[in-house]
């Protein structure tokens, strides 16, 4: 089971839906297609918006760094962050909106505490490319990069409830040893939480 699969199993038919980040809309398109979901997008990237338009999805242009102040509390179902979070400026401040403004929320975050990483960074003394980080420190748009640790102490510091959690090895896997150690063995994970 994938990330598409999970956000698939956790978006109830004919939802209203907002993807922050949403860059060319195919989580949207899948969504629309297996859910009848009304979609809408923010990205910040001309090109990307032009495939959502392509795509059928109503996109808007908008800085999320700016704010959300143009969405009202729970005018969304379902608020989805795809690896995003860790591009922002403020993460904890997109917490707090996208638990305003949607009921449900579904945040995917690579993780820095994965073993490689932290064996890449031991070995050769140096800010690991891996698949979930896949540039070098100087081209990565990730500015806050952290371990699912890091995730999980925010949403409770910011008195967000955490309703689901799915880690995934290197290979894009979930199982037992994700589960029973997922800050080490995760190198990626999707989060469904709340207010």
């Amino acid at each position: 089971m994938n990330t598409l699969d999970i956000i698939n199993n956790w978006v109830k038919k004919d939802s209203k839906v907002l993807d922050l980040g949403c860059g060319g809309g195919e989580i949207l398109v899948e969504l629309g297609s297996a859910k009848n979901i009304k979609a809408m997008g923010v990205e910040i990237d001309s090109e990307k918006i032009n495939i959502c338009i392509a795509n059928g999805i109503n996109v808007i242009e908008q800085n999320i760094d700016e704010g959300l102040h143009n969405f009202s509390d729970h005018s969304f179902d379902v608020v989805i962050m795809s690896q995003t979070i860790q591009v922002l400026k403020d993460p904890k401040k997109a917490l707090e909106e996208i638990t305003r403004i949607g009921s449900d929320c579904i945040v995917t975050i690579p993780n820095f505490g994965h073993w490689k990483t932290r064996l890449y960074l031991l070995l050769t003394g140096r800010m690991p490319v891996t698949s979930s980080l896949p540039d070098n420190w100087h081209d990565t748009p990730n500015i806050h990069l952290c371990t699912l640790k890091d995730f999980e102490l925010l949403c409770l510091e910011s008195t967000i409830s955490i309703n689901g959690k799915i880690g995934f090895n290197s290979s894009g896997n979930s199982n037992i040893f994700t589960r029973i150690f997922p800050n080490l063995l995760c190198a990626s994970a999707i989060y469904k939480i709340s207010k």
